[in-house]
């Protein structure tokens, strides 16, 4: 794989509202709600600063100062802020607005409602090697639906022996969630005249396609979607270590 084909740099979704998280995120930015002392978003952004990963987008939008305050002493991975303050564009939208920061080849995206405990070797360092643009649109890594923390739907994909993701349909069960963290092609969103729209459609038709691949994490994935939820993945975490 070339260097040019390889991510460089990854777009961390910031700006969202935190609504499953109040009351807590009355005042406090979801990214910044604590887990065992650390603020999800160091979670995340320290996993891309240990797979050599140089520079981060971060949008923001809710208590943007906050997150921005947070950011601002961070060294590794460098940070450049996508400011949403105006309007609040969804992933899609906000990925296409941080697109002149992000470059146009591909990138990694992250959510900050959750994390994983890493295996042996990272996983975003996996998930850089297994992109390949060729046969692939985007690639995200997933996790087990019965073995990862704070899960409370019934998964998100079905996955072949060739790493093919499809969607769950309505009515089924999947193996795999979306971790919230994949690598995605900049053009669909440099072609995209909206401002605002969602990312998962793009997803879903790259799906339909047969250009939609999934890699399973290796270690523990923990969803940090509600107050409740912070207490299981610190007691996972808690037991994940002895």
């Amino acid at each position: 794989m070339s260097e040019r084909s390889s991510p460089t740099h990854a777009m961390i979704f910031a700006a969202g509202l935190g609504t499953r998280m109040r009351p807590i995120t009355d005042t406090l930015p979801k990214p910044l709600v604590k887990v065992h002392g650390r603020p999800l978003i160091d979670y995340v952004l320290n996993a891309f600063a240990t797979a050599g990963v140089k520079d981060a987008v971060v949008n923001v939008h809710y208590l943007a100062d906050q997150i921005e305050a947070h950011l601002a002493g961070r060294k590794e991975p460098r940070i450049a802020i996508s400011d949403e303050r105006h309007m609040l564009l969804d992933q899609g939208g906000g990925i296409r607005k941080a697109l002149p920061l992000l470059g146009d080849g591909p990138f990694f995206v992250a959510n900050t409602d959750a994390f994983w405990v890493e295996g042996p070797t990272s996983n975003l360092r996996r998930l850089a090697q297994a992109w390949d643009p060729e046969r692939m649109d985007a690639l995200l890594l997933v996790a087990s639906t019965a073995t990862s923390v704070g899960v409370d739907w019934p998964g998100d994909f079905h996955m072949d022996q060739e790493g093919r993701l499809t969607k769950r349909g309505q009515s089924e069960v999947a193996a795999f969630v979306y971790s919230g963290v994949g690598v995605l092609k900049a053009e669909p969103f440099a072609h995209d005249p909206r401002e605002i729209f969602r990312l998962s459609p793009f997803l879903f038709e790259a799906a339909e396609k047969g250009r939609l691949f999934g890699l399973r994490l290796d270690g523990l994935w923990l969803h940090v979607g509600t107050p409740e939820a912070i207490r299981e993945a610190e007691a996972a975490i808690d037991l994940s270590v002895r």
